[in-house]
């Protein structure tokens, strides 16, 4: 049986007045898939990801999910629901300070317009799956960065979206935490979801034998499995 293409980034260039953040680039992840973007500061792997989530468009090129969304044709109601389908975790957490942890999980339900009953068992299933469930009543500022991570992962997951990206998802956190966070993205991989996890953390990529894309200077210049070779 052959697996959906999540993800097709075809012939995409972004381009900034005279600088090239990414150069014609083509790569396509396949669903279950869990893939590592890497390279140096300044490579293009970020701007991946934000061309992905659609936080800025391409110069020029295509970017298709699930085979038929034109992500760089959305706009309006049709992007807000691209991105309820999809989990999105950042290096600096992005919470909301003013709500609880269930609070900030219980919001992306809230806003698809869940019902409440639906809502209860889904926030409760993945605080249990982050090891937070304990920490439900806490703020954001009361919490370690381990576990304002896993807050914050807990948020992109309960959705249950097809794709979830990550921007230097450990960039902020200790070794222990790094790797708890490693250990639970694998485990929502295992499950059945797309991950895409964008890092320079030459350890996390050597943790896992995943498929790895290397860019540097706005172009992909290896696609392999195995550790990290730049």
């Amino acid at each position: 049986m052959n697996k959906n293409t999540v993800l097709i980034f075809e012939n995409v260039t972004k381009r900034y007045k005279d600088k090239y953040a990414l150069d014609d680039v083509t790569f396509a992840i396949d669903e279950g898939e869990f893939v590592f973007l890497v390279g140096p500061s300044g490579a293009g792997k970020s701007t991946v990801v934000k061309l992905a989530i659609q936080q800025e468009k391409p110069t020029s090129g295509k970017i298709i999910f699930n085979s038929k969304i034109r992500v760089d044709k959305l706009s309006g109601s049709k992007l807000a629901k691209y991105r309820s389908m999809i989990g999105i975790i950042f290096q600096d957490f992005k919470l909301i300070e003013t709500k609880t942890v269930w609070e900030n999980v219980a919001f992306v339900l809230e806003v698809c317009g869940k019902p409440t009953r639906e809502i209860k068992k889904a926030v409760e299933y993945v605080l249990d799956l982050v090891g937070l469930l304990d920490k439900k009543d806490a703020f954001p500022k009361t919490l370690s960065g381990g576990e304002q991570q896993r807050a914050a992962i807990a948020r992109a997951v309960v959705n249950e979206p097809l794709m979830l990206i990550a921007d230097e998802p450990t960039g902020n956190l200790d070794r222990s935490n790094t790797w708890d966070i490693i250990q639970l993205l694998n485990k929502i991989n295992n499950w059945g979801t797309t991950v895409i996890v964008a890092t320079h953390d030459v350890e996390v990529v050597n943790s896992l034998n995943k498929r790895v894309i290397a860019f540097e200077n706005g172009r992909v210049i290896r696609d392999y499995i195995g550790g990290y070779e730049l």
